[in-house]
């Protein structure tokens, strides 16, 4: 049931645009820095920079001054004719950041395109290696890797997939169970045992495939918009990549949403991949911050040398890639991350949200806690999980709402922006509610503040109102 329309909907007409949602929205008219000011005057506060991108906020002098200066150099040249500096710079500032992971770049226009690309150029490592029969993916349940055809088809949302089933490829995109522990792992399992079964469950699916058939095993590193910030358990990356190591296949890393400093350090696996680093990585929305459509794949040495042993081309190409604006802008919101120290702020703004929504919305005797199934997150990114499965919830009648969405629209009323997503936690995308917060890099402890404060308003007023 879509949630009402916002009573500050500042639309007096009917949109010439296709919305993404069944109700109308707000006009932003102007923003700076993680504050949204609409038409109607309201002013927002943003906890979630959209979809975990704008990780600078809005109107860093920096960002558009960079933008200014190359609209005036070079706005676009087409990167089959035209290598441009800014792109130059940006993949150089990448592979020197990454910690000898990465030996080449390639720039696309956004996340979805990230991980096409990165699909394709798997295929074509192994048709130059001369192994073409390696045509499978594997990928998880539960995930998530983009909104084209390709990547609905390697990811594992059936929600997202549902409309598209028929035309989706089936033959070459297969799926294991998510990395999900707070839910899956089974009450007799340790963590130790919970990854072994995940890592022979993927051994076993190369095994039914043809393990000289599998292209590779693709995840993100933690999981975003699909089941609300699950990071792996301990040992999961490290057990998954020795499968593909044991097999010949690669090793596939989506970080278009946890990555380029979302988490507090540059790249999630630095948090979570006990070592080891990825064959191919996807990274997008905190590349960019918001200022520029932007996405690039980040290739390891392995892939780049057996790309240039053959071809020694990327068969892959669209219009805006390496667009010379977008990759300017890319590179100041990158500069400012480490001019700023602004990881250094993720890490301990992030360390306080957890603490306040812990204090808040767990305390014993709050409304809050008998429905609060999870906190969980690093960095500037949380994501809390609802539960209403518990003996209390015979209490509440959510009148058909979708309680996450239902939050989202009550918040920003209030003056709040995050993400409610619902369907989180089964399988089949029945259950789960979930809220995301991902706010800038450069929030300030006064502004976490205010974030908890309305949302934990916002979630003891639905609760209230909820109550039979």
């Amino acid at each position: 049931m879509a949630p009402a329309l916002l009573s500050s909907d500042p639309v007096q007409s009917p949109t010439a645009i296709l919305l993404r949602t069944p109700w109308k929205l707000p006009v932003a008219a102007s923003a700076e820095g993680s504050y949204i000011t609409l038409e109607n005057g309201q002013k927002l506060l943003d906890a979630v920079g959209g979809a975990a991108v704008a990780c600078i906020g809005n109107g860093h002098p920096k960002v558009v001054q960079a933008i200014k200066d190359q609209a005036d150099k070079v706005s676009y040249v087409y990167n089959m004719q035209l290598t441009n500096q800014p792109a130059e710079e940006l993949a150089r500032q990448l592979i020197n950041s990454s910690k000898g992971a990465f030996e080449l770049v390639g720039f696309v226009s956004g996340g979805s395109e990230a991980m096409e690309a990165v699909i394709k150029l798997a295929r074509q490592y192994f048709v130059e290696a001369k192994q073409p029969q390696r045509t499978n993916f594997i990928a998880r349940n539960l995930s998530f890797h983009g909104n084209t055809v390709g990547t609905l088809s390697l990811a594992g949302h059936i929600a997202r997939r549902a409309p598209y089933e028929a035309i989706l490829n089936h033959s070459s995109f297969h799926h294991v169970s998510p990395a999900y522990a707070k839910r899956f792992q089974r009450p007799d399992e340790t963590e130790e045992q919970y990854v072994e079964r995940l890592r022979q469950e993927l051994d076993d699916k190369f095994q039914e495939l043809g393990p000289d058939t599998v292209i590779g095993f693709a995840c993100e590193t933690v999981v975003g918009a699909s089941s609300g910030v699950v990071p792996p358990p301990r040992g999961y990356l490290k057990a998954m990549k020795s499968v593909c190591d044991k097999h010949g296949a690669l090793f596939i890393l989506d970080e278009v949403m946890s990555g380029m400093g979302r988490l507090g350090t540059l790249h999630a696996w630095e948090q979570y991949g006990d070592g080891i680093t990825p064959d191919l990585q996807a990274v997008a929305k905190g590349l960019g911050g918001g200022y520029a459509p932007i996405g690039a794949i980040l290739i390891s040495k392995k892939v780049a040398d057996g790309i240039r042993d053959a071809s020694g081309v990327w068969k892959h190409g669209h219009t805006y890639q390496a667009h010379p604006i977008s990759c300017a802008a890319s590179l100041a919101v990158q500069q400012v991350i480490a001019e700023e120290n602004l990881l250094a702020n993720a890490r301990e703004q992030g360390a306080y949200l957890s603490s306040l929504l812990r204090e808040r919305l767990l305390a014993p005797n709050s409304i809050t806690a008998p429905y609060v199934f999870d906190i969980r997150g690093s960095g500037c990114w949380w994501g809390i999980e609802f539960d209403f499965d518990g003996p209390e919830c015979h209490k509440l009648d959510l009148k058909g709402q979708t309680f996450a969405v239902a939050l989202q629209q009550r918040a920003l009323n209030k003056g709040l922006v995050i993400m409610g997503m619902s369907g989180t936690a089964s399988l089949d995308g029945t259950k789960g509610d979930a809220v995301l917060l991902s706010p800038a890099y450069n929030i300030t402890r006064e502004q976490v503040e205010t974030i908890v404060n309305i949302l934990v308003a916002t979630t003891e007023e639905l609760l209230t109102e909820s109550f039979v």
